[in-house]
């Protein structure tokens, strides 16, 4: 089991209005958090992308130096660079990390974002440059010379000199819940994951993918990214939940599902399903609260409760399947000392990875 904790290159603050205070995502406050989860023994932070975001490998390149054993997350989209100077950059960052690096790759589900870096594609068009992206990205990196005809992508003699220190590169995470992104776990990825759905959800799309890659003689690892409230009781941690959308005003909340809803993403539509921009349905399964997914898109529910509610339920989806979580909470320094401290000594230590 790898615990995970996010660095927050957008959005953090106090609650989802802003009524606290939103902290600046500065190389100071980020250095914060990194250090403090490579202290508490995180597994590694996800470093998310996309335009609200700062650079995930500008924000990576810079911390790695300032922790010890913290593994870097980088969320990177295909089609916006090339995967053979994607490779070369996956390459020197793993070696100059002492094999620190892991990759999550994001296809995109923003129409408006592909537009404004020049990606004109429908959905199944990004998903098939993902797959092309991930061929000539894999090969490159296990020293192969890469030549590569395909509808979008077009490489000849593509070899990288200088290899990574993960053999054969770094571990490939990947998301998506439509068929076309489980086909390109079942051939490329190496862990798969999933937003916060209830265990139910979860356990059919790991028998999806699970079958998809079977077929292929391919063994995938699976992972899941929810945001947390634990606090000492559990009447705390659901009046701390509550607080997070207080400020949130209806009319708010109608224009933000209005905005995700424009989204072509499977994975955002089950997100939105499972509220239906409703405060009054957010407690979608014991301890799993949709709350944020009213306010920002992604990942949208958070396990609140007691620290040994938290943890039976993180062992109900370990029991699935899931053996990386990717957890955060607002705001995420305070968030991330408080999880470590209440829930790691409850974590089924024989799992625990650091």
């Amino acid at each position: 089991m790898s615990i995970f904790w996010f660095l927050p290159t957008h959005g953090d603050g106090n609650d989802l209005a802003g009524a606290g205070g939103a902290r600046p995502a500065s190389l100071a406050y980020m250095k914060e958090i990194a250090q403090e989860a490579d202290r508490l023994g995180y597994y590694g932070v996800l470093i998310p992308t996309g335009r609200f975001c700062e650079d995930s490998w500008v924000v990576a390149s810079s911390l790695v130096p300032l922790t010890e054993k913290l593994r870097y997350l980088i969320a990177i989209r295909p089609g916006i660079i090339s995967p053979t100077l994607a490779a070369r950059m996956t390459a020197t960052l793993d070696r100059y990390s002492d094999g620190r690096l892991l990759i999550n790759f994001v296809t995109g589900a923003d129409p408006d974002e592909a537009h404004g870096d020049g990606v004109f594609l429908d959905h199944d068009e990004r998903y098939a440059v993902t797959d092309e992206f991930l061929h000539i990205w894999k090969n490159t990196l296990r020293g192969d010379s890469v030549s590569h005809q395909g509808k979008h992508l077009h490489v000849e003699s593509a070899k990288l000199f200088y290899p990574p220190l993960q053999k054969p590169h770094p571990p490939v995470y990947f998301g998506g819940s439509s068929l076309a992104a489980q086909d390109i776990a079942a051939d490329h990825v190496d862990v798969y994951l999933t937003w916060g759905e209830p265990p139910q959800a979860v356990a059919e799309k790991i028998r999806q993918v699970r079958e998809k890659a079977g077929s292929k003689g391919r063994k995938l690892r699976f992972g899941i990214r929810l945001h947390a409230i634990v606090r000492e009781t559990s009447a705390q941690a659901w009046a701390d939940a509550n607080a997070l959308i207080a400020h949130v005003s209806d009319d708010t909340i109608a224009a933000m599902q209005k905005a995700f809803a424009r989204l072509d993403s499977v994975g955002q539509q089950r997100m939105m399903a499972l509220h239906g921009g409703r405060r009054d349905q957010l407690g979608v399964s014991p301890n799993l609260w949709a709350g944020i997914g009213l306010v920002r898109n992604g990942a949208g529910t958070a396990l609140v409760g007691d620290p040994q509610t938290v943890a039976d339920r993180i062992h109900e989806y370990a029991d699935l399947g899931i053996d990386s979580f990717i957890f955060s909470g607002y705001p995420h320094l305070e968030e991330a000392t408080r999880f470590a401290e209440l829930v790691f000594t409850l974590l089924r230590s024989e799992l625990l990875q650091h």
